[in-house]
């Protein structure tokens, strides 16, 4: 039975209310056929951040064989001369710095987004993994190969993958999930939460129980805005 174009399952054809037929299209768009589950890599999804939440597989984390040396970073991918650290401080300087000889960067300004600091000197910024290595690792990427955890590790595909953050900030958080580290500026908490829920969503990747809470408690005051993302791998 389709309802402002979604197909329902079988058991909400007989609904004759608006109301249960509403409730009928919630399930059917949270359904893991309808989410991200039967979607391939390179397939682009486009949810509202809570439905995005809701999608994500939710069980234990491990971190049994974790070791940071085996998502290898930072790379020249281009083969530009420059590597994945300065891609994103050229992408994301208020000032662009100027690039000298293999990819010196000299000058140019830079907000940090956690701790609503600016910088003027490119050293003194960390690129972050929005969700760290180790958080990675715990919620899938052990499973995966050498191949496809360099590609996590140095995702220039997606903007929110890595960012670039004072060095301070950066290292209090650590490899911390949000329900131990959420950013000392409250004011971009709805941001982060919204920016871990798109690239867990992007590369597949569980989260457990109390990150799950941690998540919806953020997001309760924040608007459901919609993400889009492209399926990694």
């Amino acid at each position: 039975m389709l309802f402002e174009g979604v197909l329902l399952p079988s058991t909400c054809s007989t609904a004759v209310r608006t109301a249960a037929l509403a409730l009928c299209t919630l399930a059917a768009l949270l359904a893991p056929t309808t989410a991200h589950a039967a979607a391939d890599p390179g397939d682009t999804i486009a949810l509202p951040v809570r439905d995005a939440l809701t999608a994500l597989p939710v069980r234990d984390e491990e971190r049994t064989g974790y070791e940071r040396s085996k998502f290898r970073h930072w790379i020249d991918a281009d083969r530009d001369g420059c590597s994945t650290r300065a891609e994103v401080l050229l992408e994301e300087a208020v000032t662009a710095p100027e690039q000298g000889a293999n990819c010196q960067l000299n000058g140019g300004s830079w907000h940090s987004p956690y701790d609503d600091a600016s910088f003027d000197v490119a050293r003194a910024l960390d690129i972050d993994h929005l969700v760290p290595l180790a958080e990675a690792w715990d919620s899938g990427a052990s499973a995966w190969t050498a191949k496809q955890r360099e590609a996590y590790a140095n995702d220039l595909g997606d903007s929110r993958a890595l960012i670039a953050v004072s060095a301070a900030s950066n290292r209090s958080k650590s490899d911390q999930d949000p329900a131990t580290w959420q950013p000392p500026s409250t004011g971009y908490r709805c941001t982060y939460a919204t920016d871990w829920i798109a690239v867990k969503t992007r590369w597949s990747l569980a989260i457990d129980p109390s990150e799950q809470a941690a998540l919806t408690d953020i997001l309760g005051p924040c608007p459901n805005s919609p993400i889009e993302v492209a399926l990694a791998r």
